[in-house]
């Protein structure tokens, strides 16, 4: 009897083992149940499979993915002006006031005194001066030959815009294999602004395979009118007008910024308030004034205009407006740079002066306050076409900044400017 009871109450437990086994089966092979907020677990193939339009960011159509969609990293990308402020207090003041001027280089390779402002200056951007014929590979080579000078104890590995002038017609530094023949402005202007961005496209993307990141185009000048055309020294002798009033100018001023734009070259709107009524020119006279232009002036619209389409660079005219500034030209023109540039047109970009190295007009100031005076009154970069004199600038800019802390407050602003806008074009170092 005893026996048999042992015998039960093992077969009894061996059931139950069983039993609690095959639920315990059954439970592990069953499917998850359902949970109670939206799933993670979906591959994104078949999340992006859902009825109406994602609200998770960019359609990535054709691309593949393993891990599910997440919200934006709190580790943002820094914005321009974060990566602007790092490479700023990396610079020393010398490499501080190289930011702040440009020197010609001839378009044929940088001479001896081209190459001792980039190192010896720290100059931070050129200009290819001159006229070639040569063709885009020539010019790409002395990009190359510029680009090469930047060093950590030059620049602190901040590269270069380098920039020239190709409006076209008479005013066109690059020619040859590889670049177009380019009408003059007056001709642009005879084209349907849509056809003429396209153009300009085109010549933008020459400018850009030749290492080139800025063109000193387009003129906004309005010339009044094509009868004083002829005696607009500047402007209209030369056909780099776009038309005769400041709408036809906007349309196809702005349409040509544009066009450089899309082929990421950066236009530089001149001559900022207009050299359209004038006679002399800057270059190879003195007492160029213009006694009309007001400042709310409705020959100011073009600028305006490429201001709000987005441009990044403005050149300032180096004539006198005494209607605007009876006490200065406008490079040392607080009125014309920050309260008309700044504050009326909303600019925010680089102020670039029109050349104050070999301009007849600037003859009156001595070299080594001409930058410095132009950075005072607001501007941003200080453009010297002649290489022999830019050490003079240099030193006059560093020698007023180290006697003057807000000074050095204003060309620490200037500096921090540029490489603003260096960080929007992909100029800066990796910090």
């Amino acid at each position: 009897m005893a026996k048999r009871m042992i015998r039960r109450w093992w077969l009894g437990l061996i059931a139950a083992l069983a039993a609690v086994l095959v639920l315990l089966l059954a439970v592990n092979s069953a499917p998850p149940r359902p949970t109670t907020g939206p799933s993670t677990a979906l591959p994104p193939t078949t999340a992006a499979s859902t009825t109406g339009p994602s609200t998770t960011g960019p359609s990535t159509t054709g691309q593949t993915t393993t891990a599910p969609n997440r919200p934006p990293s709190s580790a943002a990308v820094p914005s321009p002006v974060q990566e602007a402020q790092r490479t700023l207090a990396a610079l020393t003041p010398e490499q501080r006031v190289g930011q702040v001027l440009m020197v010609s280089s001839p378009v044929s390779g940088p001479d001896a005194a081209t190459l001792a402002a980039l190192s010896d200056n720290h100059v931070g951007n050129v200009f290819l001066k001159g006229r070639s014929y040569a063709g885009a590979d020539a010019v790409a080579g002395v990009a190359a030959s510029l680009r090469a000078q930047v060093s950590v104890l030059s620049t602190a590995g901040v590269r270069q815009f380098i920039a020239t002038d190709q409006e076209g017609g008479m005013v066109q530094i690059m020619n040859g294999p590889g670049f177009s023949d380019i009408p003059a402005a007056v001709d642009q202007g005879a084209v349907d602004p849509g056809q003429l961005r396209a153009d300009a496209g085109l010549w933008g993307r020459e400018l850009a395979g030749a290492g080139i990141n800025v063109n000193f185009a387009p003129s906004l000048d309005t010339v009044p009118g094509a009868a004083f055309a002829p005696a607009n020294g500047p402007i209209g002798r030369f056909g780099r007008e776009y038309g005769y009033t400041p709408a036809d100018v906007s349309a196809h001023g702005v349409a040509f910024a544009q066009g450089m734009a899309d082929a990421g070259v950066a236009s530089t709107v001149k001559h900022f308030p207009g050299l359209g009524r004038v006679r002399a020119n800057t270059d190879d006279s003195a007492g160029v004034t213009d006694v009309a232009t007001v400042r709310n002036d409705p020959f100011i619209a073009p600028f305006r205009n490429a201001v709000r389409a987005g441009v990044r660079w403005l050149m300032i005219s180096s004539a006198s407006y005494p209607s605007i500034d009876p006490g200065q030209i406008a490079p040392f023109s607080s009125v014309i740079m920050r309260d008309m540039v700044r504050d009326d047109l909303g600019f925010t970009g680089i102020i670039v002066s029109d050349d104050i190295c070999d301009a007849v007009q600037l003859s009156f100031a001595a070299p080594s306050d001409r930058a410095a005076d132009f950075i005072a009154a607001g501007g941003t970069m200080a453009l010297c076409t002649n290489q022999n004199i830019l050490p003079q600038l240099y030193q006059g800019i560093l020698t007023r900044r180290a006697a003057d802390p807000a000074f050095a407050a204003v060309v620490d602003a200037a500096a921090l400017k540029v490489l603003q806008i260096k960080a929007e074009s992909g100029l800066l170092p990796v910090r």
